[in-house]
C-alpha cells in the first residue's frame, strides 16, 4: 500500500514530510479564494497538498503553481507527487526560504497565495526537527511573512490562511497594521458545541468589510452537511 493520503484526483505521498496531510490542509486548499488568473503561491508546501488542490480547482482557468518549500525533504516529497498528479505541467517546487525567494521577484506579481503557516511562537518544539520547522515560528515569524505577502500580492491578489483561533485573531491585527485587510473569515468548531479552534481567512490590499461565516466539521456525530459540501470533491468517501 502507498505511503500518504489518496484524493479523488490525486495522492499524497508525505513520508519525510514535518507534516502530513491534515484536516486544516485540506479545508483551506477547498476554502480558499484563488483569483481566476495569474499565478497561484503555495508558501510552506510541505508534500504539496495545497498546491495540488489549488492545480484541481483551477482546472478550467490552467493557473501556474509555484510552491516554495524550506526543507529539502518535503521539497523532493512534493517533486514526486506533482509528477504523479494531473496537472505536473502547471506546478512548479522551488526549494528555498520566503525572505530569500522573494528578492528576486518582481513586487505585486502574484495573484493568489495560499499558506498553512507555522503557528507555535512559543511552547516546547517538536522532537523532529521537520515537525519543529513546520509547526513553530522560529523560521519564518508571521510579521516577516505578513511583510511578504504584502510585497507579493498584485493590488487585486488574496492572500489565504489557517491558524489556531487565537493565533489567527492576532494574526489579522498584525495584517490591518501593516494595510491588509480581512475580507473573508470562516471560524471552525469541531462541533456546534465546542469552542471556536480554527480560523480560515483571507486578506487582500483593498480595504474592505470581512464576509463572516462558521462551520462546524461534525454534527450528530456526523461531518456535518456543510464540511461534506465543502470537502467532497477531494475525500474519497465524501
Amino acid at each position: 500500500m502507498a505511503n500518504g493520503f489518496t484524493f479523488k484526483q490525486f495522492h499524497v505521498d508525505d513520508l519525510g514530510c514535518g507534516m502530513p496531510v491534515s484536516t486544516d490542509g485540506v479545508l483551506l486548499g477547498a476554502w480558499a479564494s484563488l483569483k481566476m488568473s495569474g499565478t497561484i503561491l503555495d508558501i510552506g508546501t510541505g508534500s504539496g497538498l495545497l498546491a495540488l488542490m489549488s492545480a484541481q480547482r483551477s482546472i478550467e482557468t490552467q493557473n501556474s503553481i509555484i510552491a516554495l518549500e524550506i526543507d529539502p525533504y518535503a521539497a523532493k516529497a512534493a517533486r514526486h507527487n506533482f509528477l504523479q498528479s494531473p496537472w505536473g505541467n502547471r506546478l512548479t517546487v522551488i526549494h528555498d526560504d520566503l525572505l530569500h525567494w522573494q528578492t528576486h521577484q518582481t513586487p505585486h506579481s502574484i495573484d493568489t497565495i495560499v499558506c498553512n503557516p507555522p503557528y507555535f511562537n512559543f511552547g516546547q518544539q517538536a522532537d523532529c526537527d521537520k515537525r519543529a520547522t513546520a509547526r513553530h515560528t522560529d523560521t519564518l515569524s508571521h510579521h516577516a511573512l505578513l511583510d511578504s505577502v504584502k510585497n507579493l500580492l498584485t493590488p487585486a491578489g488574496v492572500a489565504n490562511f489557517i491558524l489556531p483561533e487565537y493565533e489567527g485573531r492576532r494574526f489579522i491585527q498584525a495584517a490591518q497594521q501593516r494595510g491588509l485587510y480581512c475580507q473573508r473569515l470562516c471560524e471552525i468548531r469541531t462541533t456546534e458545541r465546542k469552542p471556536i479552534n480554527r480560523l480560515l481567512f483571507s486578506l487582500t490590499l483593498a480595504e474592505c468589510i470581512a464576509e463572516q461565516q462558521q462551520l462546524n466539521i461534525h454534527q450528530q456525530g456526523q461531518y456535518s452537511e456543510e464540511f461534506i459540501k465543502l470537502t467532497q470533491n477531494f475525500y474519497l468517501k465524501m
